[in-house]
């Protein structure tokens, strides 16, 4: 091979991986998980706990990403805060602690790429599967399984604040394929057959987050 053949194979190959960063970010964020479940048949905003996150995000073109994340926090629920007989008879708490990692798509309404010439916005929806290890404070009432498949969904806004920084708020819910994160479920020994719930559904949880992200994107020399 000639030293130009060497030479032109060497900027192509500089100009792929130029343009593959362009396309990767990289962040992390803090936020609130809530719960859904026996405990809280509601969304109950006092209930919330800190939760932070990892995120990895790789965008093809304007329109659709795909992101996997890494989520850390803890789910909490108590009897005695909620207005309902039932709960406040029975009296229960929990605090579960909670580990998800997904793989997720998100959709841009608008198209969204980094311009230097002005600053650009989106809301998007998005939605994946997950794993998720969970681990309650209380000794389990059974033996029930914490390694569990999770499908999250929801919907966000993005917004570039200056060159390759990014903001992302975002909503999102976990549907899961257990009840026992509250620690309740099936038929609980240590409750009267009247203090038991209904367990045909299974619980949810719900993270609310604002994350800062950076984009390697490609720098222009004046």
């Amino acid at each position: 091979m000639t030293l130009s053949k060497k030479f032109l194979l060497l900027v192509f190959s500089l100009l792929s991986i130029n343009t593959f960063a362009q396309k990767i970010e990289i962040g992390g964020g803090l936020g609130v998980m809530n719960y859904k479940g026996d405990i809280s048949p509601d969304f109950h905003p006092a209930f919330a706990r800190l939760g932070g996150n990892l995120l990895f995000r790789y965008n093809p073109n304007k329109i659709v990403s795909f992101r996997s994340s890494i989520v850390l926090g803890s789910i909490y629920g108590d009897d005695s805060k909620v207005n309902d007989s039932f709960n406040q008879l029975r009296g229960q708490t929990f605090k579960t602690s909670i580990n998800e990692l997904n793989l997720i798509t998100e959709y841009n309404f608008f198209d969204y790429k980094y311009n230097r010439y002005h600053k650009d916005w989106s809301p998007y929806v998005f939605g994946g599967l997950g794993l998720m290890k969970f681990s309650p404070r209380d000794t389990p009432v059974t033996n029930y399984k914490t390694l569990q498949v999770v499908i999250p969904f929801g919907i966000g806004v993005k917004y570039n604040l200056a060159g390759p920084w990014d903001i992302n708020l975002e909503f999102g819910a976990r549907k899961t394929f257990t009840d026992y994160l509250d620690n309740l479920g099936g038929d609980n020994p240590a409750l009267p057959k009247n203090q038991q719930n209904d367990y045909s559904r299974g619980d949810m949880y719900y993270y609310t987050s604002l994350s800062l992200t950076y984009k390697f994107i490609k720098v222009y020399c004046p």
